[in-house]
């Protein structure tokens, strides 16, 4: 079976250019079944590769061919699979298939179905390449698909401008982590000679000590491409407008692609991060307010797509935090795991607007919970599992990070106060989301029901949900041992009880309403905060006065700059010569002899004056 992986990536790439190809032709049925086919065969080959794998669980390289040798460098197109690599394809193309099947109903009336699924394979094709690159530069490439693929699906309603701005963004934004990643790709090459990760890893560890400046700085430098791709402080801000695109489109890009794949790039990187604790500990502390702020942002937010987008940038920074402590096999349990839930709450949120007229607004639903009761369902499990109630499969992800968090070295007892905060948080946010939508008065009822290719992907995405916790991931070769010295038994039952404290005070503020904090929502502190938090803490703001609108200034200034208004000018200059020239064509015989004569004259008289030397 491993002789054959490569038509993983291959089988949506090729659907992915036959249908660019031939979309004139192919009727609706030809491209759903194009579409979601080849990502569903890619899932049933991953499924025998991993019976395969955890059978003899080897890791696999294959070689393929060279790319390019230039001198010394020489990079192959050559695929590692390991258990982590079978963890990231299960859920690329699992998750993938399910969101690809519920977007066979989604979008299906629009004009642009064919275009659609050409550039949701060709994400799925780009992320499989990612992960399974056994060398940073064909990692790149992986990389730079993902996002050029996601500026094309963010924008694909591109008729309506604010849909292309927010792909524009989203493109940029991720561009400035992509650039320092391939600075720090330069940097590796040229310390270590290799960009092969086994072997760039095993120089490292001979070259340089613990604590050496340059693994800080090539940590720096990978940290910032993994901050840009996965929406973390700073470069966050793309990910809320990128809620532009399609909802299936949202829901591959926050569970199964992109998001995860700077995750990925740490875990897959951390022999050198373990080189730099300084690092690691950035890591951790970026991950930790990156969370907090994203969860305070989510709780003031109106649009239920928004909400879910804020609520994966503060995921992605517990999957961060876990890295930095060291925790690499529950940073990627958690990947997982949010892959179930958050998949299922895009697609559930993705059902409500199918069927509620296009409406994004909570406070004009309501009343959702007898007339969708799939949708209701899906909600609610998926709402547990992303507030880490007991028994969900978030509750097992989110656990193991805080009590690992908790064991660590000086800060440790920070970061798990941190974590408690943002745990209380998200399971105030997501049954807010609950109660609002589903409960209470119907303010827009829906105009049709979903049908059995948007509920099924919603029923098997709530048994994950629920299970996902119980599965064991085989990445114990992969990684490090953890110290798993368990912490006091309050430790736990605090960590578990916060996330239930969080639901009680939901439905006392939302549904109950026995709580009734009217009075400080109303205050002046309260509605500037409010503001605050709606706006993402201004960020998007703060980026226009200090980089966007100087770089207009710049552009407007420099728009006709000397050097232009040189040329100009000896293009005008041979404009005017040219017109002065033509004007003497006039077509009269004795006006070219007269002028013939005139200049024959005073040829001769300037030949007489310099050869008297008179000019001496």
């Amino acid at each position: 079976m491993a002789n054959y992986i490569w038509l993983i990536p291959i089988l949506p790439l090729v659907s992915s250019i036959i249908l660019m190809l031939g979309s004139a032709k192919f009727g609706r049925s030809i491209v759903a079944t194009l579409g979601v086919g080849s990502v569903g065969i890619a899932a049933v080959l991953t499924g025998a590769l991993a019976y395969e794998y955890l059978h003899a669980p080897e890791p696999i390289n294959i070689v393929y061919w060279t790319w390019m040798k230039v001198g010394q460098f020489d990079p192959s197109i050559a695929f590692y699979f390991d258990g982590l690599t079978l963890v990231m394809m299960s859920v690329i193309t699992g998750v993938g298939f399910l969101i690809h099947l519920f977007s066979s109903e989604f979008m299906e009336h629009d004009v642009s179905y064919a275009r659609y699924f050409a550039y949701l394979n060709m994400f799925v094709a780009a992320m499989l390449i990612l992960v399974l690159a056994d060398n940073l530069l064909l990692m790149y490439l992986g990389w730079e698909g993902v996002g050029t693929c996601s500026y094309l699906l963010v924008g694909f309603w591109y008729q309506h401008s604010a849909n292309g701005q927010a792909a524009r963004k989203a493109f940029i934004v991720t561009r400035i982590g992509d650039t320092a990643m391939a600075i720090g790709l330069l940097v590796l090459f040229t310390e270590l000679g290799t960009l092969n990760i086994q072997e760039m890893t095993a120089a490292a560890q001979a070259k340089w000590q613990t604590g050496d400046f340059m693994p800080l700085l090539v940590c720096i430098l990978l940290l910032a491409g993994a901050a840009g791709k996965s929406a973390q402080l700073p470069l966050h801000t793309w990910l809320p407008d990128a809620m532009a695109g399609p909802t299936p489109v949202s829901a591959l890009i926050h569970a199964a692609t992109m998001v995860t794949a700077g995750v990925y790039l740490i875990a897959r990187t951390h022999g050198l991060f373990l080189l730099s604790p300084d690092a690691m500990t950035l890591v951790a502390v970026l991950g930790l307010l990156t969370s907090l702020m994203a969860a305070f942002t989510a709780l003031a937010q109106h649009d239920i797509k928004r909400i879910l987008a804020y609520s994966t940038i503060s995921q992605i920074g517990y999957m961060f935090l876990a890295l930095g402590v060291g925790a690499w096999s529950a940073g990627v349990f958690h990947l997982m795991t949010h892959a179930f839930f958050k998949a299922l709450l895009f697609l559930g949120s993705g059902a409500i607007i199918h069927c509620l007229h296009h409406e994004h607004d909570i406070f004009k639903m309501g009343g959702l919970r007898t007339r969708m009761p799939v949708t209701f369902w899906s909600f609610m499990i998926g709402s547990a599992a992303l507030a880490a109630l007991p028994m969900t499969s978030g509750f097992f992800s989110k656990d193991l990070i805080l009590l690992q968090a908790y064991q660590q070295a000086n800060i440790g007892p920070l970061l798990w106060l941190g974590g408690l905060g943002g745990a209380l948080l998200t399971a105030l946010y997501s049954f807010r989301l609950v109660f609002i939508v589903f409960f209470g008065d119907s303010n827009t009822l829906p105009d049709k029901e979903i049908g059995w290719r948007m509920a099924v992907p919603l029923i098997l995405l709530c048994a994950l949900s629920l299970i996902g916790g119980f599965f064991s991931l085989p990445v114990e070769n992969v990684f490090p041992s953890h110290d798993d010295q368990h912490p006091a038994h309050w430790v736990e039952l605090v960590s578990i009880s916060v996330p239930l404290v969080g639901v009680v005070l939901a439905y006392l503020l939302f549904l109950g309403r026995q709580l009734d904090l009217d009075f400080l929502i109303k205050s002046a502190m309260g509605r500037w905060l409010k503001q605050f938090w709606y706006s993402g803490w201004k960020l998007d703001r703060f980026y226009d006065l200090v980089l966007v609108n100087p770089y207009y200034w710049v552009a407007t200034i420099t728009r006709n700059e000397p050097v232009d208004k040189f040329y100009n000018l000896v293009v005008r200059t041979n404009q005017s010569l040219n017109a002065g020239l033509s004007s003497l064509q006039t077509g009269r015989m004795r006006g070219y002899i007269i002028s013939m004569v005139i200049g024959l004259i005073g040829f001769l008289g300037l030949a007489l004056f310099f050869a008297s030397g008179a000019f001496l």
